[in-house]
């Protein structure tokens, strides 16, 4: 039987190729030391809080300033932390082909993108919004980069229920930036991401937890075992459920029924989770906290701007 072979592309053709391959495996590289799969995650936070604030759309520029400066922000913080903790990256399956722990990137180059980006970000949201709502972008970042990465992160159990606070700050920096200010609801939104974290965080740390133990990284499985990391998910799913409901006094019935429902499911995996102890219940509870939180800040905008 005849087979085609291809023939050999000519040399004026083949390196054109692959320097562009190889441009594009370097800019691929750059943008995943950003995060972008978290940052997608933050942006629908923010931009909600802010539907909420202006009760409905804010004007273009300060929409367009606000997401686009919150997401550099919090992306230049998340390639810091690749920078800081390439050498327990390296350890681990799920972090190793990370540009820097991988070596594609080098270190000092990977440093100084994060630090350009987070502070271009904060200067975009200055310009664009308002100095606090800058400040608070520049406070997240700086959470996120020195109290959980650098300090917490490796020194205690606790790193993710302190640490976690960084996540919780595109809510505070998308009122700000639409109203120039916060009120209690703004805090209220922070506070549920607050509370979010540890369930979701530990959730993935039980499917990890020997990549965990083997980097030495102290996550609450690896130290405590995975019978109190599950009844402390349990815990904070619960506290969860109380502070999620706060926002009803403010957002009305469509938020309250959309609330309850999400926490039900909530509540329902993390005692699943409890009882069964086994990684498929942990993996179900890892993926449905992704979009709990993301339904509930959208059903938080949706409620505000149907009260009109």
């Amino acid at each position: 039987m005849l087979m085609a072979v291809e023939a050999p592309l000519r040399p004026e053709v083949a390196e054109p190729r692959a320097a562009f391959a190889s441009l594009l495996q370097v800019a691929g590289d750059y943008l995943a030391l950003l995060k972008p799969k978290i940052i997608l995650l933050l942006v629908v936070t923010e931009l909600s809080a802010m539907i909420v604030a202006a009760r409905g759309w804010p004007r273009p520029e300060l929409l367009i300033g606000a997401l686009l400066g919150g997401s550099m922000a919090a992306g230049g913080a998340g390639a810091v932390n690749c920078w800081f903790d390439r050498d327990i990256d390296q350890l681990m399956p799920r972090t190793r082909r990370r540009a820097i722990a991988a070596g594609r990137i080098a270190p000092a180059a990977g440093l100084a993108y994060g630090i350009s980006v987070g502070l271009a970000g904060v200067a975009l949201i200055a310009a664009t919004t308002n100095v606090l709502a800058a400040a608070l972008a520049l406070a997240g970042g700086l959470v996120y980069v020195f109290v959980y990465t650098v300090w917490l992160k490796r020194s205690t159990t606790q790193n993710i229920v302190i640490g976690g606070a960084a996540g919780a700050f595109p809510p505070l920096v998308g009122w700000a930036a639409a109203t120039g200010s916060l009120t209690p609801l703004a805090w209220v939104m922070f506070a549920i991401i607050f509370f979010w974290t540890p369930p979701h965080f530990w959730a993935l740390a039980l499917l990890l937890s020997k990549q965990y133990s083997a980097a030495k990284v102290p996550m609450l499985p690896v130290v405590a075992g995975e019978d109190r990391t599950r009844r402390s998910i349990l815990f904070y799913t619960v506290l969860l459920s109380v502070i999620s409901l706060v926002p009803v006094v403010w957002l009305g019935p469509i938020y309250a029924v959309s609330c309850i429902a999400l926490d039900g499911g909530f509540l329902a995996l993390a005692v699943r989770a409890t009882r069964r102890q086994d990684g498929a219940s942990a993996v179900a509870l890892f993926h449905y906290s992704l979009a709990y939180l993301a339904l509930l800040f959208i059903a938080a905008a949706i409620a505000s701007a149907v009260r009109l």
